[in-house]
């Protein structure tokens, strides 16, 4: 296993101050956030400096029910290589579903969605996951993820999931100790539970973040100092096995390059405090994986459709599901679209002012995403062209000039209109 140290997650908001720290063993990038062949100064310096850099990714979805897409494996491969990465880093999640597989409209996430712990999703998971060893030029390591609701029916604990899933796979864990305190707040979980059922000499790294609670949901924000609650759960697991690195996650809300600092010692003394066992058993060969039986990937697709389809197109929650975590979970995905929406094109709420998140909300409640966020951003500008929004003249012609350079088309006219309300319909179906 690579001994990585105490790092930090690069972002492009904080790379000066991520240059500055003292001490960095190593960074992780998220890996849809660079391109090869044209990776950031900050990350190139970094790298002559002899510092670690490690792709996340977000995308893959490999607890999705359809096999990995090629060609992201293909990119994250590449990614790997040029960073000269010692491995590669992904979840244990769905981010979309529906599509051919389930003969029903293609849904985007956005965002990454817990899979159920059941044999089924199990089978499909590791199906998935050995794919991805096998098109991956490094080592890969899961995440455990955050969750805002579970899914009914659940045959395994998470600690019971991921050790049959190392098992099978051989695939190494990236333990995220925030997200198991997200789970023990938002779904009754015990982490030193988690902890104790899992291999803990599977684990690659760990990832440390902040949060906030909101009326009794911890929301994993990455954009709050790390509480004593995640330290407390770093602790535990470094009594049980020296993890090979720690790494402190911030997304949102950076703070002074100080702080960061203090909270990179704070974990750094937390890791040392602690006493794990003189040795970790190795982790054992895994065991050769069968192709998930027949149906069992519609199975899961069709679940996973019907899931999504209530959190991003308004059709009726599927049965077991708590309601009320539901429409959390459905608020959460649409304002996250609003925000990274008002990133990747800044103009728009430029144009909108004030009203730009009201209009996106509304137009979000019904309207899934087609593809990126990019493509969300044309098409709610389209969407508010059509409705003859905004009502303020030349705002809308300012709107109508930039979703013309960008989509190199007029308007849609009224035939056009028709047709796509009418699929509309079809997916709220």
């Amino acid at each position: 296993m690579t001994e990585l140290g105490i790092g930090i997650g690069w972002r492009p908001e904080i790379a000066d101050a991520v240059e500055g720290l003292a001490g960095l063993d190593w960074v992780e990038v998220v890996a849809e956030n660079i391109c090869v062949g044209h990776l950031p100064d900050s990350l190139l310096r970094l790298r002559e400096r002899g510092v670690t850099v490690v792709p996340h990714g977000v995308s893959l979805g490999l607890g999705g029910a359809d096999r990995p897409d090629e060609g992201r494996l293909a990119e994250l491969a590449a990614k790997a290589t040029e960073l000269g990465a010692p491995l590669v880093t992904e979840h244990i999640a769905f981010v979309r579903a529906g599509g051919p597989l389930t003969a029903s409209p293609a849904l985007e996430a956005g965002h990454l969605l817990p899979v159920p712990r059941t044999w089924d999703a199990l089978d499909v998971l590791c199906e998935n996951v050995r794919i991805a060893q096998d098109a991956l030029p490094v080592p890969l390591a899961l995440e455990n993820i955050a969750a805002l609701f579970s899914w009914p029916g659940e045959e395994l604990t998470e600690g019971q999931f991921l050790a049959e899933l190392v098992e099978r796979t051989g695939v190494r864990l990236l333990i995220d100790v925030a997200n198991l305190h997200t789970n023990h707040v938002n779904r009754g979980e015990d982490p030193a539970k988690a902890l104790a059922e899992l291999p803990v000499e599977a684990i690659a790294y760990v990832h440390v973040a902040g949060g906030i609670e909101r009326d009794g949901v911890w929301h994993d924000s990455h954009a709050h100092p790390v509480p004593p609650a995640v330290l407390g759960i770093l602790s535990d697991l470094a009594s049980r096995v020296s993890p090979p690195g720690v790494l402190l996650e911030r997304d949102d809300d950076f703070p002074p390059a100080e702080e960061l600092a203090a909270e990179l010692a704070s974990i750094r003394a937390t890791v040392r405090a602690a006493t794990p066992p003189a040795t970790a058993g190795p982790v054992a060969a895994p065991k050769p994986v069968t192709p998930a039986g027949p149906g069992v990937r519609e199975r899961v697709g069709i679940a996973q459709a019907a899931l999504l389809s209530a959190l991003v197109a308004g059709t009726p929650a599927p049965e077991g599901f708590d309601h009320a975590r539901l429409r959390v979970q459905s608020r959460a995905l649409a304002g996250k679209r609003a925000g990274v929406v008002a990133k990747v094109a800044p103009e728009l709420p430029e144009i909108l002012g004030g009203g730009y998140r009201a209009a996106f909300l509304s137009y979000a409640a019904s309207r899934p995403m087609r593809g990126g966020y990019r493509r969300d951003a044309l098409d709610f500008a389209e969407h508010l062209l059509i409705a003859g929004r905004p009502e303020d003249d030349a705002a809308r012609r300012r709107l109508t000039l930039w979703w013309q350079e960008r989509a190199g088309a007029r308007p849609p006219g009224r035939a056009t209109r028709l047709v796509r309300a009418a699929r509309a319909a079809l997916v709220g179906r």
